[in-house]
């Protein structure tokens, strides 16, 4: 069963394009257990390429990433799900209700609220490449899509944005630049090419 779980997140991180950042598997384990960070079996700077579980785990990764509390630091990537994910740069998916990146998204942001892959909060501070699915979806940048309540980025490359509150802040007429844009303010849809 372990090996197999171990196959799993393996095989999730490949069909995400993570490549390893590990001289030999030694330097960077394929399991990490967790209860806090300060107590799990390896430290926090080690990097963890296959499968963490964790009450509150926080490593630079490329695992696929189970617990309450998921703390990917530096660059990360793989599958994370819980109910808090939090990451400085993440590549792969973030599925949680609640999921923070300080810097760079590529990938789905989302997570299970009333049985949707749609979490309560998303927030990249940086670039969100890809797609996000939550009540409230923020980011800095955006090239990609955001579904949800409330979606709100500062500037968008080529943006789609679906939802009730709509917000693309780098938008400066209403109408005026149709097609390529619609509003800096909109209901139901908004975008930015």
């Amino acid at each position: 069963m372990f090996r197999r779980t171990i196959g799993l997140a393996v095989g999730v991180a490949a069909a995400l394009g993570v490549a390893g950042l590990c001289a030999q598997e030694a330097e960077c384990p394929a399991f990490q257990a967790s209860l806090v960070p300060g107590h799990a079996l390896h430290g926090r700077d080690r990097r963890i390429e296959g499968l963490t579980l964790s009450v509150w785990g926080e490593n630079p990764q490329s695992a696929l990433a189970l617990g309450l509390v998921n703390g990917s630091v530096g660059d990360s990537a793989g599958l994370s799900v819980g109910l808090v994910n939090y990451a400085e740069s993440y590549r792969g998916a973030h599925w949680s209700f609640v999921n923070l990146a300080s810097g760079d998204v590529t990938g789905w942001q989302g997570g299970p609220v009333f049985g949707l892959l749609v979490s309560a909060l998303n927030y990249t501070g940086g670039q969100m490449t890809g797609l996000q699915t939550g009540l409230v979806n923020l980011s800095g940048s955006l090239n990609g899509v955001q579904i949800g309540l409330v979606n709100y980025t500062q500037r968008a490359e080529a943006g789609v944005q679906v939802g009730v509150v709509n917000v693309i802040a780098q938008n400066r007429g209403w109408f005026a630049r149709l097609p390529d844009e619609v509003a800096p303010a909109m209901v139901l849809v908004n975008w930015r090419f």
